[in-house]
């Protein structure tokens, strides 16, 4: 057993060393001119700045969850391990982020200098460092931790690590949301809307706060929250692997069925590495076809070896099967995710067709796209689950939810590739600003108008991908809740898991208010400060006089760091309020209506606002008026409001959901012993 989990740390090794080679070639790239690296040093110290304070925040959460843990259940090894999987996710948002700061400025320079092949290769490589320190450090903390402990300690200590994934991954999400909307909202409407200036202005006050929050958001916040979601899948499959052991009959031990996932997320790593490494572009091509066959090419090389390794390691192809199913689905929604996001189906004209009537229509339409988003990717998940369920139930009786286990891991498994071509985006869109702020010639806001574009719907991508990956995780984590509580069924006839079911159904609902609002609030404070910056100095819109950049990127600082504590505290009590008061059923209960109803409004409002953006993105490329109509008008308007859609509320439910499950999974045996105060 120890020998397996050492070949799945020396994997996770391969892939950091990787990411290590990646960023020192991208860091001895050209940074551009004198105006262009000034221009990147003040969104890095921006971004730094915010990381700073908000890593200070999150120690403190840490210190508390860590001795609540260790006092509450009294286990000090599951305290250590939530202290592991903190420090690991937080360390993953870094590097990324890190490494972002310095592929925007060379991007833009590659675009410039080079053209379209050069600038994709430096945009999609600071991505793909982004995408192996998030599966490189989630598997090498998941192997160390099979390696130095006795299986048993494992299975009964290690969802501690996955606490610690994921509130590290929810407070970098919502406050790196929040801070971006914030920033992107003020600059936008304030500039865009009534100023009538460009996008990325350097006479705008909020334009390197904007930037700094593609950074804090798009990539430190998105890469905790992948990293969340790969370790989830396969804690799960880990603490399922007694069930599916004892169910076997005997075909294989319950160390061998621990082992399989981490193997898998091993081979996951290396074709992920193939994937990057092939992604090739040519000048006057989609930068989209380079970036799908990366994915290709590392999701047909893990069908591959899951049919061996299945068959090798547990003596079925079915398990097999759970992994492909998962794996394909993953793919589809994201195929799914780019033709209701992407400018070149007809969702999106669509909705750059009904602005032409204003923002009504335009707000109009962008809901009924993300509303009808929705039903494909849950009947894939569906099918998904079918498949991975009644394929591993065949060869013995209680393996299926074992099997919808390694489905998660099997859609996770490529994390580096897909983490790759998500973080790329806010790379691109940075470059663009970099450009425009700089003065660069028209050519090259052109070339980056276009990875950007491209970027816009590959993190719609990511986003679908990991609200899929959340459901089939949760799903999982659900069935170890099960397990060590002893609940066989939760029966809707009880009043108590009806209650239950209500307040999980509603959750994802008010966590969305915390978090839509806490963008207003602070969006509020940005309109104010460029506004008053406007109306002190005419010499700002003139373009005599600098603006006070730092003034902006303070604002969305404190405003982040301030309101994400109330979202991300909700999370973690809200399980503990109702797992104490109305017992385990009635937890069960709050599970099931939070995975319905999250699951459904996140794929809604990360999709809607994918689709806004892009209708905007539609019309700046000459449809129905151009820059500066009004249909123009009215498609920022609708971005504006897709902002907190998709990049703070919607990304955010999915760690929310898996947050609650993990937390009630940790906390189990002392809902158990107390049975429900009032339950």
């Amino acid at each position: 057993m120890k020998a397996l989990a050492l070949v799945a740390v020396c994997a996770a090794i391969v892939g950091l060393v990787v990411a290590l080679i990646l960023a020192s070639w991208i860091k001895k790239s050209d940074q551009g001119t004198d105006r262009m690296k000034e221009i990147s040093g003040f969104i890095r110290e921006g971004a730094f700045a915010f990381l700073k304070r908000e890593y200070k925040i999150m120690a403190i959460v840490i210190i508390v969850l860590a001795l609540l843990i260790g006092i509450g259940l009294q286990s000090v090894t599951t305290a250590i391990l939530y202290v592991f999987g903190a420090v690991l996710s937080v360390l993953a948002g870094f590097f990324g982020m890190n490494v972002a700061t310095w592929g925007n400025v060379r991007t833009a320079a590659a675009a410039k200098d080079s053209g379209m092949n050069k600038a994709l290769k430096i945009a999609f490589r600071s991505g793909a460092v982004m995408g192996l320190a998030v599966s490189g450090l989630g598997l090498f903390g998941l192997g160390i931790v099979v390696v130095c402990l006795d299986l048993a300690t494992v299975v009964q200590c290690i969802t501690g690590f996955g606490f610690g994934a994921s509130s590290m991954a929810l407070f970098g999400r919502v406050g790196g949301g929040i801070y971006t909307k914030a920033a992107d909202v003020g600059a936008d409407l304030v500039g865009k809307v009534e100023a009538g200036i460009p996008e990325d202005d350097p006479r705008n006050p909020a334009v390197i706060a904007d930037n700094v929050g593609d950074n804090v958001g798009d990539v430190a916040g998105m890469g905790s929250d992948l990293y969340e979601s790969y370790c989830g899948s396969i804690i799960s499959a880990i603490t399922l692997a007694a069930v599916a052991a004892a169910a076997s009959g005997g075909l294989f031990d319950e160390a061998t069925a621990a082992l399989f996932p981490l193997i898998m997320a091993a081979v996951g790593i290396i074709s992920s590495i193939i994937g990057i490494m092939m992604v090739r572009g040519k000048e006057g091509s989609n930068p989209a076809n380079a970036l799908n066959m990366g994915t290709y090419i590392a999701s047909g090389i893990v069908v591959i070896v899951s049919i061996i390794l299945s068959k090798a390691m547990l003596g079925s192809f079915s398990f097999a099967i759970a992994i492909i199913a998962g794996l394909v689905v993953g793919v589809a929604i994201g195929k799914i995710t780019e033709i209701y996001t992407s400018g070149d189906y007809k969702s999106v004209k669509k909705i750059a067709e009904q602005s032409q009537t204003g923002s009504a229509t335009t707000i109009i339409s962008g809901l009924g796209v993300g509303m009808m988003s929705t039903v494909w990717p849950i009947i894939c998940i569906a099918v998904g689950i079918f498949a991975a369920y009644f394929a591993t139930e065949t060869v013995g009786t209680g393996m299926g939810m074992y099997g919808i286990a390694l489905a998660a891991v099997g859609m996770l498994s490529t994390t580096g590739m897909t983490v790759a071509v998500d973080a790329y985006g806010p790379v691109s869109d940075n470059a663009g600003g970099i450009a425009e702020m700089a003065e660069l010639p028209h050519e090259v806001r052109e070339i980056t108008d276009k990875l950007d574009a491209v970027g816009n719907t590959t993190a719609a991508i990511g986003k679908g991908f990991a609200i899929g990956s959340a459901a089939l995780t949760a799903l999982a984590l659900f069935a170890s809740y099960s397990a060590v509580t002893g609940l066989s069924a939760i029966s809707l006839l009880n009043p108590i898991v009806i209650i239950g079911l209500f307040i999980g159904a509603m959750l994802p609902f008010m966590f969305s208010a915390f978090t839509m609002n806490s963008v207003g609030r602070a969006a509020n404070q940005m309109i104010e400060e460029v506004r008053r910056q406007f109306r002190s100095d005419e010499g700002i819109l003139a373009g005599t006089v600098k603006p006070d950049y730092a003034h902006c990127v303070d604002i969305s600082t404190q405003a982040a760091l301030k309101e994400m504590i109330v979202p991300g505290l909700m999370a973690i009590i809200a399980p503990l309020a109702i797992g104490i008061i109305l017992g385990p059923e009635a937890l069960g209960g709050m599970l099931a209506g939070a995975l319905a109803a999250g699951v459904l409004m996140a794929l809604m409002m990360a999709n809607a606002g994918g689709a806004w953006d892009n209708a905007k993105k539609y019309v700046e490329e000459g449809h129905y008026g151009g820059k500066g109509s009004d249909t123009h008008k009215a498609t920022v308007v609708g971005d504006t409001v897709g902002d907190p859609f998709k990049d703070t509320s919607g990304p955010s439910i999915n760690i929310l959901i898996k947050l609650m499950t993990i937390v009630s999974v940790v906390f189990a045996p002392l809902f158990v012993a107390i049975g429900g105060l009032i339950g």
